[in-house]
């Protein structure tokens, strides 16, 4: 029986930890874009239910339409924190 020493598999070592690195920062960027697109969500709902009420030729149904959309993106982007903020309590609870 061999053994091998653990200067050749440093190299994939290092880079399996730096892979998983990156990993958590995309999903950070994927996070913060939803952020973002959401919040376009709520812009283009408020600017849609504004542009009907001063008649620039917006449909009722457009607004409403508009308006579900956004109000989904947020519950979702609520149940996503609330999940979060419990596997961040569980993992802590886990590591007392």
């Amino acid at each position: 029986m061999a053994i091998e020493s653990i200067g050749g598999k440093l190299p994939s070592i290092i880079q399996e930890a730096q892979k998983q690195t990156k990993d958590i920062s995309g999903f950070g960027n994927v996070l913060g874009e939803f952020i973002g697109s959401v919040n376009d969500d709520q812009l283009k709902s408020a600017q849609i239910t504004n542009d009907f009420i001063s008649g620039d030729g917006v449909e009722i149904h457009e607004v409403m339409i508009a308006g579900e959309k956004a109000k989904t993106s947020l519950e979702l982007l609520m149940e996503i924190r609330n999940k979060t903020i419990d596997m961040y309590r569980e993992l802590t609870r886990m590591s007392l």
